[in-house]
């Protein structure tokens, strides 16, 4: 990409203008910024809702897609599970563990895949997909975990070197359906 200093410091061609210059050099820039959006809307082109997770603590969530509207809240989790529900230049309405609702900067989210217990008591990770197979480690309430795989109504997980199988509907972000519905 040419840095911006490089699109001004030009010194015109022989038999241009100054004002041919100029408009060669708004041209270019409107050319970057025009790249630099197709970039950001490529970056976000999955449908939605689409669950990504919090890739940094602490993280502003705001009421609106910009940093002039007013902060709601702080997420303080790494690896918190989010669903994103809208996207807005380079912003996210994001919902999470508990049904808020707000926005954050897309650099604080990644594409990969975490789970929450947001249920009460711990739950058994099994060693295959299926309530009878053998117990391998424990899920702790609000315990985060990594998604590997999905198998019907069974997901695969890995926290703290532990790999197991546990039911979707016993996590958040288990789920593909959409969390935050009619709000």
């Amino acid at each position: 990409m040419t840095p911006w200093s490089a699109v001004f410091s030009k010194a015109p061609t022989k038999g241009q203008s100054i004002w041919a210059r100029r408009r060669a050099a708004a041209a270019k820039l409107s050319g970057m910024a025009l790249t630099g959006l197709a970039l950001a809307s490529a970056a976000w082109s999955k449908p939605l809702p689409q669950y990504a997770t919090l890739r940094m603590a602490p993280v502003t969530a705001r009421g609106g897609p910009g940093e002039s509207y007013r902060a709601l809240w702080r997420y303080a989790t790494e690896g918190l599970p989010l669903q994103v529900v809208q996207a807005s230049g380079d912003w996210r309405r994001v919902c999470d563990p508990e049904g808020g609702l707000s926005w954050v900067r897309a650099e604080a989210l990644e594409d990969r895949r975490t789970v929450m217990r947001v249920k009460r008591g711990d739950l058994a990770m099994r060693a295959e997909p299926g309530e009878s197979a053998r117990a391998v480690a424990v899920l702790a309430a609000r315990a985060t975990a990594e998604m590997l795989e999905s198998r019907g109504d069974w997901r695969r997980i890995t926290v703290d070197h532990a790999t197991g199988w546990i039911r979707s509907g016993e996590v958040w972000g288990g789920s593909d359906a959409p969390q935050c519905q009619g709000r």
